[in-house]
């Protein structure tokens, strides 16, 4: 794990350091933009990379004036099958390369290779934390 993935902050000092509420801390995870650390006592943790990609929504909200429906449906276009090279018999099987309204990590995954695997650890989720990152992997991958 990279530094910038250690799970650092509580929910209120990352709350504090973004300069939102708690409250609007977890309906972004409720809402499937971001995945917490979670200590066994369900307490959240926070890492640099949380605050970077919780930053990029703010900025997405606030400043491109697209909602929180609108990027969730953006980061269900990212070819997460193409980022972990998925066959196509599991492709068949999954909802998010059929599906267009959740990104990957939110989608409950059933027979095919995510299956099990913890989404917070995935190249996937894992390579979208700020807006420069998720257009610089958009462009690698249309190369």
């Amino acid at each position: 794990m990279s530094e910038k993935n250690l799970p650092l902050y509580t929910i209120s000092t990352a709350s504090s350091l973004c300069g939102l509420s708690v409250h609007t801390l977890r309906m972004y995870e409720r809402e499937g933009l971001l995945i917490p650390f979670k200590k066994s006592s369900g307490h959240r943790l926070f890492s640099e990379m949380d605050l970077e990609r919780i930053k990029c929504i703010q900025s997405t909200i606030n400043v491109e004036k697209i909602n929180i429906e609108g990027i969730r449906r953006l980061l269900a276009l990212i070819p997460c099958w193409k980022i972990i090279n998925c066959s196509e018999s599991d492709r068949a099987k999954c909802e998010a390369y059929s599906g267009y309204s959740k990104p990957c990590w939110f989608v409950n995954h059933k027979n095919n290779i995510c299956e099990g695997k913890d989404c917070s650890k995935c190249e996937v989720y894992n390579s979208f934390s700020t807006c420069a990152s998720i257009k610089q992997k958009l462009q690698e991958l249309l190369k």
